[in-house]
């Protein structure tokens, strides 16, 4: 017997004029809007559709089930953390442990200010955590980060750098989840990464870190 086959999670066109750009955006804003009050659990397109005031049918043209909807809001933030990744990590005029403090600081604030959505989106993550953009995303993030510290370690050994690259990701993700879970001051926000930075950089200098 045939398995069961999983939804699609792909757009099902790309809009092209203005107004379809901005009913999209409308669609993915309301679904924010929704995905943050009601919950992975509760999120519809029909409530999505209700938010941004347009019909089921016209959200549809884009996005064919809420499973493409949630996948859409996950990747921009993908992009978004990939993009705020390669910024700073690929910034040369600044030394490497520099880049490090000013990763950690950036990616804790944007933890917290984004934590509602973030929670949902991880609640939502069963439709599409094995889709070949959600190991594509990873693996670009390793990639960026491996290139850094061939920079900051360049005599230690392939091995060396990846254990030190995926302990600094695993804990950058699970210490970001944990502290973000809770309302945090900006000063609480800017102890807590002043103290990660510094154990990663302690972390790095026992390695072997130049420069």
């Amino acid at each position: 017997m045939a398995g069961r086959s999983s939804p699609s999670i792909s757009s099902r066109k790309q809009p092209k004029q203005a107004r379809a750009t901005e009913l999209v955006a409308a669609i993915l804003e309301a679904a924010v809007q929704v995905l943050t009050t009601e919950g992975a659990q509760r999120f519809t397109t029909t409530r999505v559709a209700e938010k941004a005031g347009v019909s089921v049918g016209s959200l549809y043209q884009y996005f064919p089930n809420k499973a493409a909807l949630l996948f859409r809001l996950q990747s921009d933030e993908w992009r978004q953390t990939g993009g705020l990744l390669r910024a700073i990590l690929e910034n040369d005029q600044r030394p490497p442990l520099e880049r490090l403090r000013a990763l950690v600081h950036a990616f804790i604030r944007s933890e917290c200010e984004e934590a509602a959505v973030r929670v949902a989106l991880n609640d939502a993550a069963p439709l599409y955590r094995d889709a070949p953009e959600a190991h594509e995303a990873k693996a670009s993030g390793e990639r960026t980060v491996q290139t850094f510290l061939l920079e900051a370690l360049p005599e230690a050994g392939e091995a060396v750098r990846a254990l030190a690259g995926d302990l600094m990701i695993t804990t950058l993700s699970a210490v970001g989840k944990d502290f973000s879970g809770s309302p945090r001051t900006s000063g609480e926000i800017e102890s807590y990464a002043d103290g990660m930075a510094d154990m990663f950089s302690a972390y790095l200098e026992s390695l072997g870190h130049r420069g």
